[in-house]
């Protein structure tokens, strides 16, 4: 989903302002109403850097967690979707930090419910190919490259969300660019 894909996805909330008003002055209603307008897009945020389902549902867990623990913080100075998936990507770095491993052998990137299909111009070991060398990559790499070309988030935005520079963001894509294209080298060469 293209990052304008993204706003019109969040506009779809009813006066998402005043749904976070209501929720931090402990409206259940209202953070159920956030809640339901983000979940689907965090979770497949979450499980791309993860790669592993169960693990993805219980960091979704944990980010919502966070997110409602921190509301009374959020001041509206970005977007709400873009403060809950900085929460997201943290909680999901952390995580894979604390288990001190990526999980490895998620068969498929389509498992996650709201994936695209995949199309049948791709071949398949290809797409496992590329699969792998995205887990492959550092946390850094492997965030930067999730976030801008696959989600469709800026340099900028990506900064907000890592906590980094946007030159620090732009230097991990180019990075992981890089990375994918010498892991992909002999599979590119064999494809034409």
């Amino acid at each position: 989903m293209t990052h304008a894909a993204l706003a019109t996805e969040a506009s779809t909330v009813p006066d998402e302002r005043f749904l976070v008003a209501r929720a931090q002055r402990g409206d259940r209603d209202a953070a159920r109403s956030l809640y339901d307008a983000h979940v689907r897009r965090v979770h497949r945020l979450v499980f791309r850097l993860c790669g592993d389902e169960e693990m993805a549902r219980d960091l979704v867990q944990d980010t919502f967690i966070r997110v409602f623990d921190r509301l009374s913080s959020f001041r509206g100075e970005s977007a709400f979707a873009t403060w809950v998936h900085r929460i997201a990507v943290t909680v999901t770095l952390n995580g894979l930090r604390k288990e001190r491993r990526f999980r490895r052998g998620a068969d498929d990137l389509d498992v996650a419910s709201e994936l695209p299909a995949p199309s049948d111009t791709v071949d398949p070991d290809l797409r496992a190919r590329l699969r792998a060398a995205i887990e492959d990559l550092p946390p850094g790499s492997r965030a930067s490259v999730i976030l801008h070309d696959i989600e469709g988030y800026t340099h900028a935005e990506i900064g907000e969300m890592l906590g980094i520079a946007e030159g620090t963001s732009k230097a991990r894509l180019f990075d992981a660019r890089n990375r994918l294209r010498k892991a992909l080298r002999g599979a590119m060469s064999d494809e034409r």
